[in-house]
Parts: structure tokens; C-alpha cells; sequence
């Protein structure tokens, strides 16, 4: 066998870092990969949250015929009412 093909230490220890270097990118990769997965998880949650609070808003909306106003950031607790008032609550 010919000695250009006879591996060396400096060609082995040179290819041991080239795999090490390889390595420290893959572990880095693997990292980003599952954080991107776990943000991903949390923004799913976020939109669905997110998704019920506009469907709640959604069904206090009032009818078509309905013309009062209605409040609908309120709670689902009833409004206090003034003795003797008889006018809706308002927002403003």
C-alpha cells in the first residue's frame, strides 16, 4: 500500500474535531429544534385562549333586534343598578 493512503495522526486528529465540531452543531440544532417546538406549543395555547375569549364575546353579542348597548368586556356578574334608574348601563 502506498503511504498517501496510509492514514496519519494529524489526518485522524484532524478528522476527530471535524466530528467533534459536527457534533457541538447537532447537539446546538437539536436545542433550537425544541425550543421552537415548545414555543410553538405555547403560541398554540395563546391562539386558543385567545379563540374562547372571542367566542364568549361572540355570544353576549346582542340579537339583531336588540338595540340596546351592552357592555361586553363586563364580567359575568349583574351591574349595580341606581334605585330609581331604569336606563341601561353604558360604557364609555
Amino acid at each position: 500500500m502506498s503511504d498517501a493512503l496510509q492514514p496519519t495522526e494529524s489526518s485522524l486528529g484532524n478528522l476527530n474535531q471535524a466530528i467533534a465540531r459536527l457534533k457541538d452543531k447537532l447537539t446546538l440544532a437539536t436545542k433550537a429544534i425544541e425550543e421552537a417546538r415548545q414555543d410553538r406549543a405555547r403560541l398554540e395555547t395563546k391562539i386558543a385562549d385567545a379563540q374562547n375569549r372571542i367566542q364568549h364575546i361572540l355570544s353576549r353579542l346582542p340579537e339583531q333586534n336588540d338595540t340596546r348597548q351592552l357592555n361586553l368586556l363586563a364580567t359575568d356578574e349583574p351591574n349595580p343598578t341606581i334605585s330609581g334608574d331604569d336606563h341601561e348601563p353604558t360604557t364609555h
